[in-house]
């Protein structure tokens, strides 16, 4: 690309430095390359909210966008440092499973080991590698290096244990993915999944069960529950949420990510 993208996903928050210095490092070293903001709320070290957000917006980036994500948890530690290239982006992030949902849905082409001290800053920090190591080899690759020259490839990387949806007679067993600032609960039950189910309904009710709430409401959007009534229906990503017209379901049911749903007709 001709000014590359380079597009940013982190816990830092924007109150302190930490942003301020990826940027700085990115334009001393690339000053065409182009830096977009993802988000940099991820909530503090929750890796599997950085990989959901990350999932939910790289295929709208152009070909060739590099991703550079930091929610690490295991800074200073052995963790590995990857760069995965794909069919058609690069992601730059700390192996700890981040990019799992992604590599779930990407074709895979390169996991290269980030290794070599030279496209690093002198004297990194053991406690900032986002910016002495990452930001380096963001900046480096946009401007053509080769993902090769960073370290060596290898054929694995960390990846968390998302449970799949698990299709069962008369219903659907998920879980909460995620819980956006609405308080919105997006599962990982594909929408396909509950309109085959929903085309066998007859004349039974479709439920979705969360903790000991039952919700009976199964639309297409919001408009058509009264304020304050929870509804379960399809979302943006494909995936089927829970959510309570103009307030929070997430308050409303006590439900947090990694909470189990059902969705059975009854």
């Amino acid at each position: 690309m001709k000014n590359p993208v380079i597009a940013l996903l982190t816990d830092f928050g924007e109150e302190d430095f930490f942003v301020g210095s990826l940027k700085g490092v990115i334009t001393s070293i690339n000053p065409s390359a182009q830096i977009l903001d993802i988000t940099h709320h991820v909530p503090p070290f929750d890796v599997l909210a950085g990989g959901f957000i990350l999932y939910a917006v790289y295929r709208y980036y152009p070909s060739g966008t590099i991703f550079l994500m930091i929610v690490d948890p295991g800074v200073g530690s052995a963790r590995r440092i990857l760069l995965i290239e794909t069919d058609e982006y690069m992601f730059i992030a700390p192996d700890n499973g981040m990019l799992s949902l992604v590599l779930d849905s990407v074709g895979v082409s390169k996991i290269i080991n980030v290794t070599n001290p030279k496209y690093f800053l002198p004297e990194p920090s053991s406690t900032f590698e986002g910016r002495d190591k990452m930001a380096p080899v963001a900046a480096w690759l946009s401007k053509g290096v080769a993902p090769s020259e960073f370290g060596r490839g290898i054929s694995d990387c960390v990846r968390m244990e998302v449970q799949r949806p698990c299709i069962e007679k008369g219903g659907i067993i998920g879980q909460i993915l995620y819980v956006d600032k609405f308080g919105n609960l997006i599962t990982n039950v594909p929408t396909m999944d509950v309109n085959h189910l929903f085309e066998r309904i007859e004349e039974k009710k479709m439920i979705c069960r969360v903790g000991k709430e039952e919700i009976a409401r199964f639309e297409q959007s919001y408009s058509f529950v009264n304020k304050g009534e929870l509804l379960f229906l399809p979302g943006s990503l494909g995936l089927i949420e829970i959510a309570l017209r103009e307030g929070s379901a997430k308050e409303k049911l006590a439900a947090h990510p990694g909470d189990t749903i059902r969705i059975a007709l009854e």
